[in-house]
């Protein structure tokens, strides 16, 4: 096992980094999600009641009023704190699920655990822990996986896969070897079903294969198309390697929508959620059409969170209204109605 060690304020500053340069800096990809290369049947006449079309589901055993998920985005500052609060209420209000940016900082130092723990504000929602899986083979294993969960009081945990952004950060975890076993492992002792999530680089259909084999009980494809996080360390690195390193993998990946596809050709049955780039609520229905059952969103909800709880709700309100009108100029009234359908046609 490696023996690494990072103190509490490294990765407080790494945390207060990754939320001003996603705010502050242009770290989007270049490429696309994929998405764009899709595009819905219209039906001009529905027969349906708008009022009355269902966008409600379920993901891992809890009712969800929209397929929206808040990714896993931030934790372990006082703005990142605020930031969860404002997340978890709105969440809870509109009865979305929710994921907290990866909980190292607060097992390594019990004190920042407060801007993770949002239960006491969203009694209801799915919620989701989150630890790098890398760190599994950085002194990590059961005690910290059940330490993050119960802090949340967590439905799932989340173990984030992220070998790019560990090879552009400066001090990075670069050593993945041995990583699957361990996965499986825990996903036999953990109590809580286990997700597997990239961070923006997409997950093959083999990968996904290997990973469901190994117990995980959802999947994040999490792909390319949106933060491009070999920018983001590439923005925050100090020494010019790792700068280029950044800039030279910046739109290194497998779009979204490909993602997708892919993961449920192989996996008809998996909890799918589909994430990286997504903007809206016509992205949303795409990656549902498509075969997701949730759609996970970051950048937007930041952007929202960051600004007040009534820019949170105008965004859910928004991304609700595209939605149903996803639904209803399709003509069709539920989520299965729209996966079922041969509304989403690929273009030439």
């Amino acid at each position: 096992m490696n023996s690494k060690i990072t103190s509490p304020t490294e990765t407080q500053n790494r945390k207060a980094d990754h939320l001003r340069v996603c705010l502050e800096e242009s770290v989007q990809f270049q490429q696309t999600t994929g998405l764009e290369r899709y595009r819905f049947t219209h039906c001009c006449l529905p027969e349906l009641d708008w009022n009355e079309i269902d966008i409600s589901t379920s993901f891992l055993g809890k009712q969800l009023g929209a397929p929206l998920l808040i990714s896993s985005m931030t934790g372990g500052t006082e703005f990142a704190g605020i930031i969860n609060q404002r997340l978890a209420k709105v969440a809870q209000k509109y009865k979305l699920a929710m994921g907290v940016g990866s909980q190292r900082v607060a097992v390594e130092n019990p004190e920042v655990g407060g801007t993770f723990a949002v239960r006491s504000l969203a009694p209801d929602i799915l919620l989701f822990a989150n630890l790098g899986a890398v760190q599994l083979n950085y002194q990590y294993g059961l005690d910290q996986c059940l330490r993050a969960i119960d802090l949340l009081q967590a439905d799932a945990l989340i173990l984030h896969l992220n070998p790019l952004q560990e090879s552009v950060q400066t001090k990075g975890d670069k050593n993945f070897r041995g990583l699957l076993d361990k996965i499986a492992i825990l996903c036999m002792k953990l109590p809580v079903p286990v997700i597997a999530k990239e961070v923006g680089n997409g997950i093959s259909a083999t990968m996904a294969e290997k990973l469901i084999d190994a117990g995980v009980a959802a999947i994040d494809v999490a792909g390319a198309g949106g933060t491009s996080w070999a920018k983001v360390e590439s923005e925050r690195a100090k020494d010019p390697m790792q700068q280029r390193l950044g800039a030279t993998f910046a739109d290194w990946g497998i779009p979204t929508a490909e993602c997708i596809t892919n993961v449920r050709a192989i996996a008809p049955n998996i909890p799918l959620i589909a994430s990286g780039g997504l903007r809206n609520g016509l992205e949303v229905g795409k990656a549902i059409a498509l075969g997701a059952d949730i759609a996970g969103l970051a950048l937007p909800f930041l952007q929202a969170a960051a600004e007040s709880e009534a820019a949170l709700d105008t965004l859910v309100e928004m991304l609700v209204a595209e939605i149903t009108t996803v639904l209803f100029c399709t003509g069709n009234g539920t989520l299965s109605d729209l996966k079922h359908s041969l509304a989403l046609q690929k273009l030439a």
